[in-house]
């Protein structure tokens, strides 16, 4: 089953003397998408690796003399793994200034390393697109969406993987969800010199793959690994540069009532979060089929957000009189609530919300009228 990707035509998005920069998490399909626009497009282009020692050298050089011979009679230059060269936003940056009318495209699974190399150097050079694990915008092409629906218990233990999606077998699905976890989401942050192992970056994430949906303490988290606060917070921070988790922050517009200091976490991918805690059971023998049914709905509309160029403000409600909403959406200057009920047993704790923001809106999403809300 080949699954159409949102950005399966990359040349709009290619200008002389710009590069694109495609960021995302390792094994969501980048170096497919990039291959695949390569096969069709007319452009006399030039692939390279960003693994390849030869490439990193001449990139990295800084030798005008030396970048413009290697693209010469070229009119794309297309680098996969560009964040494994040194100093890549420099050599980039010598590519589009110095090689008349070429297009450049770069890949990169690490947000803070490809990022912090190309941002300054590239700025008014570059324009940059997110690729995420496949959104179920994607899967429209493929299902309808009473198939999508009968898919969703898959989606909610699984994730939506490009190989998981591939793969029939709950077993091969399974093993390819552990050998992400303990052989690539953490290869990037490893990759850097101030974290030595990866234990404690594991308990840290299982914490957190326990806590989704609920806000997390940053103390309670330092104390359970045994480090400071400070350490937590760039662990954190670590894990949201390389597309691990999303942190949410509280909305408030009234201090006294509202809390603002923590946040809330949510995994990219639910398979991803479902392999740190071993547990692939299915909905009917789980007890957290709520939280995966609010970071599913959080994540896809993030995804939605993001491939339709649309900017908003993302948030979650709550006071200290426990009144709460799970996700809220400032855009185009209103304010939008949203109630995510996998089950229409479950207790509404929002009252306060529209008595509070009276201008505001607030709407349930629930599995009988998702698909507008994530398509």
């Amino acid at each position: 089953m080949k699954i159409p990707r949102i950005y399966n035509n990359l040349e709009p998005f290619l200008l002389p003397n710009k590069a694109l920069i495609i960021y995302g998490p390792r094994r969501v399909g980048k170096t497919t998408l990039l291959s695949d626009f390569l096969a069709k497009t007319g452009f006399h282009y030039r692939f390279d690796s960003g693994d390849n020692l030869k490439i990193q050298h001449i990139l990295s050089s800084q030798d005008f003399d030396q970048i413009r011979e290697y693209a010469q009679g070229y009119e794309l230059i297309a680098i996969d793994e560009a964040q494994m060269i040194p100093s890549i936003g420099q050599g980039l940056k010598i590519l589009v200034d110095q090689v008349a009318g070429i297009r450049v495209i770069a890949t990169g699974s690490s947000s803070f390393e490809l990022s912090g190399q190309v941002g300054e150097p590239l700025t008014g050079r570059k324009q940059t697109l997110t690729l995420y694990p496949v959104a179920q915008k994607e899967l429209t092409l493929l299902f309808n969406r009473q198939e999508l629906r009968e898919r969703l218990p898959d989606f909610l233990v699984y994730g939506a993987y490009p190989e998981i999606l591939q793969t029939s077998s709950r077993k091969d699905k399974e093993r390819i969800l552990e050998e992400l976890v303990h052989s690539y989401l953490l290869k990037d942050i490893l990759a850097l010199e101030q974290v030595k192992g990866s234990k404690t970056l594991l308990d840290l994430l299982r914490l957190l793959a326990f806590q989704i949906g609920g806000e997390v303490s940053m103390a309670e988290l330092a104390s359970s690994i045994g480090r400071d606060a400070k350490t937590v917070s760039r662990y954190l921070d670590l894990f949201e540069k390389s597309f691990i988790i999303y942190n949410v922050r509280g909305f408030s517009r009234n201090l006294r009532k509202e809390i603002t200091k923590k946040s809330k976490y949510y995994f990219y991918d639910i398979g991803i979060r479902n392999a740190l805690i071993a547990n692939f059971n299915n909905l009917e023998m789980r007890n957290d089929v709520g939280v995966l049914w609010e970071n599913f709905l959080f994540i896809e509309r993030m995804k939605k957000l993001s491939y339709e160029a649309l900017i908003a403000n993302r948030y979650f409600w709550r006071t200290w009189d426990q009144y709460e909403v799970d996700y809220v959406e400032e855009r185009e200057g209103a304010l939008f609530g949203y109630e995510f009920k996998w089950s229409k047993k479950e207790k509404q704790k929002n009252k306060e919300w529209l008595a509070t923001y009276p201008n505001a809106s607030l709407e349930t999403v629930s599995p009988a009228n998702y698909f507008d809300f994530v398509t």
